[in-house]
């Protein structure tokens, strides 16, 4: 986490982050925009993408890209794991336990200081797969 790096709380950060901590839907940029104008209605897209890239620089929120598609945000910032639906483009949270000890088995393998890991899951959610 970069020192001062959130140096005051304005009232569209904070907007922000608690629309994004409120929903579970990992929204695009485009999505946060959205919820943050039904709160701020004068709030423009530069305002809210320099204050996601501030939050995630802050290790606040998640940024998670995802391959080809466009960028998406997670409220929580906590260790944990992501589906990506490869037709819905939807993503959700896979509530399973972190592997354990992962971290530490990779840098004494490599010799590595590792700070954190991610782990993304690809397929199709339920919905899609009994569409397939």
């Amino acid at each position: 986490m970069k020192p001062n790096i959130l140096r005051r709380q304005t009232i569209q950060r904070k907007i922000i982050l608690e629309e994004l901590k409120r929903v579970k839907t990992h929204p695009t940029a485009d999505g946060i925009f959205t919820l943050a104008r039904k709160k701020i209605p004068a709030i423009t897209f530069g305002t809210v993408y320099r204050n996601l890239n501030l939050l995630r620089d802050a290790g606040k929120i998640l940024e998670l890209t995802c391959g080809r598609y466009s960028c998406r945000y997670d409220g929580d910032a906590s260790q944990h794991y992501h589906f990506f639906c490869l037709k819905c483009k939807n993503v959700f949270d896979a509530c399973i336990p972190a592997v354990g000890n992962l971290d530490r088995k990779v840098s004494q393998k490599l010799k590595f200081q590792v700070k954190y890991h991610r782990i993304e899951f690809y397929g199709y959610c339920q919905k899609c797969k009994a569409k397939i």
